[in-house]
């Protein structure tokens, strides 16, 4: 009777033992998977200026950030990646190239131009640099989305047409998703750019993801 007890005492002992250490393991098992599970998502840059960066918006409000949430709420397993830097020109797009490459992305967005058309440089330069940055991400096979942008109309009506036609021109020689104007959705909505006139406010990058999300679907898989 003594031996009986003792061993229902023993197997009490080593299931109250084993079922903790069976949720340990099968945790850590778990949390070892999450790299792997991360690994296989597809990347997802959005390259460009102050617009992708978020200028004057607080951490997390920027367009990328609320793409993410789109792509993640309609079953898209992608991670997106802000590449943006305000100031950025398409000088400084062609210098990023090798550190985007490097990320290996299935689909950049490239949104770059407005600065410079603010500093009214040549056309002409703007064409040559975003043919040179689509060019490589072709190379890579990489799938691309061309957001473009206008001018004020302070600039001038030829030199906004032929701002605006260098993103036509791009968009139909390589075939790319195109979102003609990035603000399209916003213009007319009241609170949407800030004092600057010239980025958006949270509400307005909520917005653009909505607009790229929806140019972006033809190039997205499940």
């Amino acid at each position: 009777m003594a031996a009986a007890s003792a061993h229902i005492t023993a197997f009490r002992y080593t299931n109250h033992v084993d079922v903790p250490r069976r949720i340990i393991v099968s945790l850590w098992l778990f949390l070892l998977a999450i790299p792997a599970i991360a690994a296989d998502r597809p990347v997802l840059v959005c390259f460009g200026d102050s617009i992708t960066a978020g200028y004057g918006v607080q951490t997390g409000q920027a367009y990328p950030d609320d793409l993410q949430e789109r792509l993640d709420s309609h079953g898209y397993q992608y991670k997106v990646i802000n590449q943006g830097t305000s100031g950025a020109t398409t000088k400084d797009a062609v210098a990023a190239l090798n550190s985007i490459l490097q990320l290996h992305p299935e689909i950049v967005i490239v949104e770059f131009g407005g600065n410079d058309g603010l500093r009214g440089l040549p056309t002409d330069q703007t064409r040559k640099n975003l043919d040179t940055v689509l060019s490589a991400l072709e190379a890579a096979h990489i799938k691309i989305l061309l957001a473009g942008i206008t001018l004020p109309p302070d600039y001038g009506p030829d030199y906004i047409h032929a701002f605006e036609q260098v993103y036509r021109d791009l968009a139909a020689k390589y075939h790319t998703a195109f979102v003609p104007m990035i603000y399209k959705d916003l213009i007319h909505v009241p609170n949407t750019i800030q004092n600057d006139g010239i980025h958006p406010t949270a509400k307005g990058a909520d917005i653009l993801a909505d607009t790229l999300f929806g140019a972006l679907k033809p190039l997205l898989h499940k």
